[in-house]
């Protein structure tokens, strides 16, 4: 699909992210091929039935969909999203069938309101341009009792020390820092988990 040139600093926020993603769609699975048991862990917390509806923010390249496939059953409704079309492609090709695949903007999705009952988002928070914005839509698209996983398989510090920086106070992963982000976008932090082979804040969308 033709590429619009960017129209604002968070569309060209958007582009640099899909232009990041793109280029390692083909073997992003492979480079972390450990990972699979954690993100099994973190589902099972969301405390799916079969019958539900899930979507996966931030899909990539669908690790996570059969998991949730298999949490909701066949009668369940499993949607995946991502703003790349290259790791879209790679979640169709690995894992046909399983989900209803949108290429969008998390913070714009093509879902009617009060439609999902949970929403899983493996590494998503730390690459949207504003997360504040996207939160509030991810509670525009769930039930009020929703339940939201952020979730990433290392910790803030490993995941830090992994790209060669530091930790800063700054990190709005931080949950001094997100617990506010996630109550001003209707969420309230429930638990909170940051070691070195786990991170994961559940919230519940409240009712508004």
């Amino acid at each position: 699909m033709p590429q619009l040139p960017p129209s604002s600093p968070y569309d060209a926020e958007l582009a640099r992210t899909r232009e990041f993603f793109a280029t390692r769609a083909a073997d992003w699975d492979a480079r972390f091929p450990d990972d699979g048991p954690r993100y099994a862990a973190a589902i099972a917390e969301l405390g799916l039935r079969p019958g539900q509806s899930v979507l996966d923010a931030g899909c990539g390249t669908g690790r996570a969909l059969p998991l949730l496939r298999a949490a909701v059953a066949a009668e369940g409704r499993v949607f995946g999203a991502d703003v790349t079309p290259e790791m879209l492609q790679q979640a169709a090709t690995r894992h046909p069938g399983t989900a209803t695949l949108l290429l969008a903007d998390c913070a714009r999705l093509p879902l009617p309101g009060a439609a999902l009952d949970a929403v899983f988002a493996a590494g998503l928070i730390s690459h949207l341009p504003d997360p504040a914005r996207t939160l509030r839509e991810l509670a525009r698209v769930t039930r009020p009792g929703a339940v939201l996983a952020l979730f990433h398989p290392v910790g803030r510090a490993a995941l830090a020390a992994r790209h060669g920086r530091a930790l800063t106070p700054d990190d709005l992963r931080a949950e001094p820092r997100l617990r506010p982000l996630l109550a001003a976008a209707g969420w309230h932090l429930d638990s909170y988990t940051d070691r070195d082979d786990r991170y994961l804040a559940l919230a519940t969308r409240v009712h508004p």
